[in-house]
């Protein structure tokens, strides 16, 4: 009998709190903090048991090793996330007989995802900070606070989030470009699977982070009438952010292009 009401009073703590409308935001950027330090923890164990070059590296080398296993586990959640809530869910549809203007629809689900990648955004600027600047300089912070702070307002304001979740999808970038450094550490710089990788970034880059925002800024045009009824804040957001992203998308764009081509020419 013990045992049976310490399970109810669980699963009523659960439903009730954790999982409940007004503490879901919290609960879900706290799981998210929670999954990045779990990530952490379970990349260092294996790849220290199972990759030989990895006892090898400096310990700060060995703490990025670490951190960008959490940035790609976060890239495969929230890419999947988003690219159903865009695609494939009927909550932003313009076909949905759902209540309610597309930019003010949110649902439980949605809720969560935004707040699993506030924590993650969260969690991996308090290591930037703290490691200043061995896991990444001013752009990477810009681009951090910039990006957390739009998935934060739509997890909290419930606004925009179809928009919140078109921006994360430019996190399917993310796995490409962190295999990139583990071959590069690795000494697997001449490899084929480096070239390879090159080209799925080159790829990915554009399909993700320039063409999906173009269809971004189309997206927001044809629903302006929608935008314009947002919070002042809000309404920024959707234009500040993204133009913001686009710029820095497309000079690290170049970049890859010109590492890319360079790398071809070394292959003839």
């Amino acid at each position: 009998m013990d045992i049976m009401s310490y399970q109810n009073q669980a699963e009523d703590l659960v439903k009730h709190y954790l999982l409940a409308d007004q503490f879901l935001p919290y609960t879900s950027v706290l799981a998210g903090i929670f999954l990045c330090k779990m990530v952490y923890d379970l990349t260092e164990l294996f790849s220290s048991i199972h990759i030989k070059s990895y006892s090898a590296l400096t310990k700060m080398k060995r703490v990025e090793w670490n951190n960008r296993g959490i940035s790609t586990v976060h890239a495969f959640f929230i890419s999947f996330m988003a690219i159903y809530f865009v695609f494939f869910s009927d909550l932003f549809s313009d076909q949905t007989r759902l209540q309610g203007l597309m930019v003010f629809r949110s649902s439980p689900l949605s809720n969560f995802g935004l707040g699993v990648s506030v924590g993650y955004f969260l969690s991996d600027l308090g290591m930037i900070f703290w490691l200043y600047p061995s896991l990444g300089g001013s752009e990477y912070i810009f681009h951090h606070c910039l990006s957390g702070m739009g998935v934060a307002y739509s997890l909290f304001s419930k606004e925009a989030q179809f928009y919140a979740y078109m921006v994360l999808i430019s996190e399917l970038t993310t796995p490409e470009v962190n295999l990139r450094w583990y071959l590069d550490i690795s000494g697997l710089k001449r490899s084929k699977a480096y070239l390879i990788n090159g080209v799925a970034i080159f790829l990915a880059w554009l399909t993700a982070r320039i063409l999906l925002f173009i269809y971004m800024f189309y997206h927001v045009y044809i629903h302006y009438d929608q935008v314009v009824l947002m919070h002042t804040f809000g309404y920024l957001l959707v234009f500040v952010v993204p133009i913001a992203l686009s710029v820095m998308n497309l000079m690290w764009f170049g970049k890859i292009v010109k590492g890319l081509k360079k790398t071809l020419e070394k292959r003839q």
